[in-house]
This record gives structure tokens, C-alpha cells and sequence, in this order.
């Protein structure tokens, strides 16, 4: 049993209480055997001057979107994405996207990330990557139909199941996926009815982009004449492992359904703010016992993967939404980013205690900007920084080690993915 030791820390438990304590991990079976006085191992992290908490989960994004950062800002969600993002994925190619999906896993893990749900194409590029990198992802084909003849149409919801169940238990069980169509605007209604029972019955569970803006609320009222989530009910979306991206535009009839089907949401907090798509009422629907947890969506909208940027939005932003500055806490947006995350992704990870998942990062909290430590929690939620973790692990595994990323070559994947974001741009316009 090869063993590694989390040693000289305090360390961040499952009540959310901190204490100075040792971890211990198996590296074969990848998971934490004990905290506490642990003795030694065969390897060994040093987290002295540090705290050490669960790897954080970012439960909505589209990661090979590192190669469009910055590309067009500043516009509507509709706009931006028929003027800009669609025209220019229309030119990515399989290198692309592995290139991409390589970059923006570097900046997860140096920002300690170390599970994530992915929405996107090229699906098993991404995999690939997912494998090398040593994290944890749930992975789909994003299915759209709209413009798409009926040929292509039901090509895409076919390709959606397909990789969904040809991917799932890949990188020796770190991957999992989902059918993923791509939202209750962009799929159209004959395809939905058709395809998701079928979905249902391989027992895949389901992602989808829900409710983000008023434009995906009132054309399906006025055509169905109920609300959006009670129209995804009513074709079978939420039965089952399901869970929304988004959530902004939902009213108590929502929320209640949310919790009866034990569907989860990612809340996107950044991106929601940048494309002035809303404020989500994240309180109510802790309140009422929705598992909640945060993405970065894509970089393209955010415009970083960093989860202690997106956890200080997500407080901020909560608290602006209830009109109440007690609500979404620090302890919650902790919370939203580790266990509620490991939930809705279906993984054993957001914990650190024996049996769980050996998915941590260790931050280094001799900073200025850390100090003085009243409260190390509330630190987690408005003061730290993805540049403040030390080293990361997931699987048992050391992916950091001291700042350095030791399972890809950082330099390398950074030259070809600017090469490859400016060519596609090229011939893209």
C-alpha cells in the first residue's frame, strides 16, 4: 500500500470546524484513511502554515471555453452567443478542444479544483484530458437542435446518449456523465419527448441549462402555458439524477419542484453578473432544501475557473438577491462549493474524513491578505485566492506539488493554446 501523509496543517472538518490534525491517504484505493495523530507514510505534503480542505468542485462549466476568454465581452447572453461564441465553436476542431480543455484543467487544479461538470463537444478529447489531468468530471455531449435539419437533430440527442453511456467509468472511474441536452429553448420539444425517456431508462442522469435568463422563461410559457421547470417535468427532465445549470428566472412553483424531484442546481454567480442575466434566489432555495452548488460556466463568460473568486460572488451576490446581508454566509458558500458540489455531481468527495475521497487542497495561509485568521472559514468565502493553494491532490494523487502542476507540462499546453485561440479566431472571421 503505497501511503501519503497531509502532515503539519489545520485542516478544514466536515462540521466545518478547523483543527491542527494529519491526514492520511491511500494512494491505491484513493481514499482518506485517517485524520488526526496518523504517524508516517510513504510520502508526504507539507501543509505547516497551511489549511487543508476538500478539493473544490465547480458543478457547471464548459472548460475547452479557455481558447474564447476575453473574445467578446460586454454583451446580452442571446447576442453574445449567436454573434460570437456559436460562430466561432463552429470552427473548433477535436486539437482545439483538447488544447483547451488541457489549459483550463491546469487553472483548476492551481486554483484547487479538483472534481468539475462539463457541458460541451469533442467530448472524448475532453475525457482524455480528464485522465491525464487526474481529476474527477461529469461528462456529456451538448445536444442542440435548433437550425439543425430533422436528420441532424435527432443525430445530436443520439450522440448525447451515446457518449453517455461509452464514456461513463472512464479514467478508472473518475469520469461519469450525463445526457445533456442543452436547454428547454434549444432543444426542441419533439426531440426532448422522444429522446428522454430513452435516456431514463439507461439510467443516465441529466444536465441542462434552465431559467438563466427571462428569455428562456416566457417563450415557454406563452407556448406551453406552464413554467419552464414544470414543462421539464412534464417531459421526464427531472426524473431520475438530475440537475439545472443556472436556476435565475425561477418562481416558488419552481423552487417547490425542485425539491420535490430532488433536482440540484449550479449556481453560476459571475457569469450570471457579466451577461446581466440576473440574480438567482439562492437563499430560498437552500431554504427550502435544494442542494445548490456553484460553477464558473465557461471562461468565456466568467472569465476565470478560479472557485474562491466564484465563492465570494456567490455570497455577495445572495446577499444582494434576498436583500439581506446574513444571507448565503460564509459557511454556506463553502458548502455550496465542496459537499453540496460532490452531491450533485454524484461524487464521495467535499469532506475530509476516512472513507471519503482523498480529494484535497492545502492553501498556504502565511499571506497578508490572510491574515490576521479570526475566522478561517470566512477567509474560504471572501479573502482567499486560487493563487493562495499550495499543492492540490485528487485520487490519492499529488496533481500540485509547491505551485508546480506535475501531470501536465504547464508551459507547453499554455504556447499551443494561445497558437491554436488565435488561429481558430482566423478562421473563425
Amino acid at each position: 500500500m503505497s501511503t501519503l501523509l497531509v502532515s503539519g496543517g489545520e485542516v478544514l472538518r466536515p462540521d466545518l470546524t478547523v483543527e491542527r490534525a494529519d491526514v492520511l491517504i491511500d494512494q491505491a484505493d484513493g481514499e482518506i484513511k485517517a485524520v488526526g495523530d496518523v504517524g508516517s507514510a510513504d510520502d508526504e505534503l507539507d501543509a505547516s502554515g497551511g489549511l487543508v480542505i476538500p478539493g473544490l468542485v465547480n458543478a457547471h462549466t464548459h472548460v475547452a471555453m479557455t481558447l474564447l476568454r476575453g473574445l467578446a465581452d460586454d454583451k446580452p447572453l442571446d447576442a453574445w452567443l449567436r454573434e460570437d461564441i456559436w460562430p466561432v465553436e463552429a470552427e473548433l476542431t477535436a486539437e482545439d478542444i483538447r488544447i483547451g480543455a488541457e489549459l483550463g484543467l491546469i487553472e483548476m487544479i492551481k486554483s484547487g479544483t479538483t472534481a468539475l461538470s462539463d457541458m460541451y463537444f469533442e467530448v472524448k478529447e475532453i475525457a482524455d484530458a480528464i485522465e491525464q489531468a487526474g481529476v474527477r468530471a461529469r461528462l456529456g455531449y451538448t445536444a442542440v437542435t435548433v437550425g439543425k435539419d430533422d436528420k441532424a437533430a435527432r443525430a445530436e440527442l443520439e450522440r448525447s446518449i451515446e457518449v453517455a453511456r461509452e464514456l461513463d467509468g472512464a479514467a478508472d472511474g473518475r469520469i461519469q456523465t450525463a445526457f445533456q441536452p442543452h436547454s428547454l429553448t434549444t432543444v426542441g420539444e419533439a426531440y426532448l419527448q422522444e429522446f428522454v425517456p430513452q435516456a431514463n431508462e439507461a439510467g443516465l442522469a441529466t444536465h441542462l441549462h434552465a431559467n438563466e435568463t427571462p428569455d428562456e422563461v416566457g417563450p415557454i410559457v406563452d407556448e406551453q402555458g406552464m413554467r419552464p421547470l414544470a414543462y421539464a417535468e412534464d417531459i421526464g427532465l427531472l426524473a431520475g439524477d438530475t440537475y439545472i445549470a443556472h436556476g435565475v428566472h425561477v418562481d416558488d412553483s419552481e423552487i417547490e419542484l425542485l425539491v420535490e424531484t430532488d433536482t440540484g442546481v449550479a449556481h453560476c454567480p459571475a457569469s450570471n453578473m457579466k451577461l446581466a442575466s440576473g440574480m438567482a434566489p439562492v437563499q430560498d432555495m437552500l431554504d427550502a432544501g435544494v442542494t445548490v452548488g456553484i460553477g464558473t460556466d465557461g471562461a468565456a463568460s466568467n472569465n476565470d475557473l478560479d472557485m474562491f473568486d466564484e465563492m465570494r460572488d456567490a455570497a455577495m451576490l445572495g446577499k444582494l438577491a434576498a436583500d439581506d446581508a446574513s444571507a448565503v454566509d460564509a459557511p454556506t458558500v463553502v458548502e455550496m462549493a465542496t459537499a453540496n458540489g460532490a452531491e450533485l455531481l454524484g461524487f464521495d468527495s467535499g469532506r475530509i474524513e476516512a472513507g471519503a475521497n482523498a480529494d484535497l487542497a492545502i492553501l498556504d495561509l502565511e499571506a497578508p491578505h490572510l491574515t490576521p485568521a479570526h475566522d478561517l472559514v470566512s477567509h474560504l468565502a471572501y479573502v482567499a485566492r486560487g493563487s493562495d493553494v499550495r499543492h492540490t491532490v485528487a485520487d490519492g494523487n499529488v496533481l500540485m506539488r509547491d505551485r508546480e502542476v506535475t501531470v501536465f507540462d504547464e508551459a507547453r499546453t499554455r504556447r499551443k493554446a494561445r497558437e491554436r485561440a488565435h488561429a481558430l479566431v482566423d478562421r473563425a472571421t
